[in-house]
């Protein structure tokens, strides 16, 4: 048997970024051999995804990068499976480089995003694999937007839960982020009511006519009363027709043409935005035990 020195060790945990503890285990198995080791390690990382990989990761970081001209930019949401394991500055640092890789290389879609290079010369769901064997915890890149603009894009983080790219024509840089700051706080579906989905306008106006239809008043009067429903719907739901969060008396679209702007498009990306959280309960379980 290879005598496994401390320095052996140390060189396969800069080479794999493994514990300790693993990296001595790998190269005990492969009798010293540190390219063996190596590979016995990344088998064993891929196959540790493998088995995380149905547990629900609703918590995560939004993470945003742009270019230095602010003519492109990423958006992007990275999951983890635990609130602690958001705070990690391993897992920080994957976010914010799968967001400077995505933004280096643009693709279309997540199948394609995990074989972009990162800096280090591995693709995204080799060190997505490298992360998970580390911390224990399934971690995706669950979606992601990138935005090319002849504007400018502006940017605003919420913590590390919210964030929003907005594209933006004319205005300023102030601008830019209070428009970015509104959508974070007021959180608008689209830009303007020309975006509002038709079958999801039907279906408000489905159950307001059914709400007015109550009422017992004239037809006349009832449809009034579901377009006027609609009109305020279409305000609180869209960019442009939403108070502005700075100054209510104005809405967003009087601050934008005042300002001589016009925004094209934004995303706004919230952290577990409409996955399923499995609730657990700690309490039960450990009477459960306690009865073993």
């Amino acid at each position: 048997m290879a005598n496994i020195t401390a320095a052996m060790v140390a060189q396969l945990r800069e080479m794999t970024g493994m514990g300790m503890m693993e990296c001595k285990k790998a190269l005990v198995e492969t009798d010293g051999d540190l390219k063996k080791a190596e590979e016995l390690i990344r088998v064993k990382s891929g196959a540790k995804a493998s088995k995380v990989a149905g547990r629900t990761a609703a918590e995560g970081v939004v993470v945003v990068a742009t270019s230095a001209d602010g003519k492109k930019g990423v958006v992007a949401e990275i999951n983890c499976e635990t609130d602690f394991v958001a705070k990690d500055e391993g897992f920080l640092d994957f976010a914010n480089k799968v967001a400077a890789a995505l933004l280096a290389t643009p693709v279309a879609s997540l199948e394609e995003a995990a074989n972009v290079k990162m800096a280090e010369g591995k693709t995204i769901e080799e060190t997505r694999k490298d992360i998970i064997a580390k911390l224990g915890e399934n971690i995706s890149l669950r979606r992601f937007q990138a935005f090319s603009t002849e504007g400018s894009l502006a940017s605003y983080l919420h913590g590390k839960k919210i964030g929003v790219v907005v594209d933006l024509v004319g205005g300023d840089t102030e601008l830019g982020k209070d428009i970015a700051m509104h959508i974070a706080a007021n959180k608008p579906i689209c830009v303007s009511k020309d975006n509002v989905p038709a079958e999801k306008i039907e279906e408000e106006r489905n159950i307001y006519s059914q709400q007015a239809a109550q009422s017992g008043k004239p037809a006349d009067i009832v449809t009034k009363m579901v377009e006027g429903r609609i009109s305020k719907y279409l305000a609180e739901v869209t960019l442009l027709g939403q108070p502005f969060v700075k100054n209510p008396d104005l809405t967003v679209e009087k601050l934008l043409a005042a300002k001589n702007a016009k925004v094209n498009s934004f995303a706004m990306f919230v952290v577990g935005e409409g996955i399923e959280k499995k609730v657990v309960d700690f309490a039960a379980e450990v009477a459960a035990a306690a009865k073993v």
